[in-house]
């Protein structure tokens, strides 16, 4: 049975449905199927330094910036997080 606010957002991975429903920060899983591709790619993409989105590390987790991910979404550019590339973060 489909609700009045599932129709109003759309698609799980809609703009308007992660900008209703989800946290400041998402899972790589989420944010890879919102940007179309599997996981396995954007944890690739993330060791490269090329996953179009702000990228989070909080000790052993990954987490993407969701408002980086809206903004990649319904601009189409990405902001790619050049910031620890061939360096290692300090503690």
């Amino acid at each position: 049975m489909h609700t009045k606010i599932d129709e109003t957002l759309g698609s799980r991975y809609s703009p308007a449905h992660i900008r209703a429903t989800w946290d400041g920060t998402s899972s790589v899983e989420d944010a890879s199927r919102a940007l179309g591709f599997s996981r396995a790619k954007g944890y690739s993409l993330i060791r490269s330094g090329q996953f179009p989105c702000r990228v989070l590390h909080i000790g052993r987790k990954t987490r993407v910036v969701t408002a980086s991910l809206l903004r990649v979404l319904e601009s189409g550019d990405p902001e790619y997080n050049h910031a620890c590339i061939g360096r290692q973060p300090t503690s």
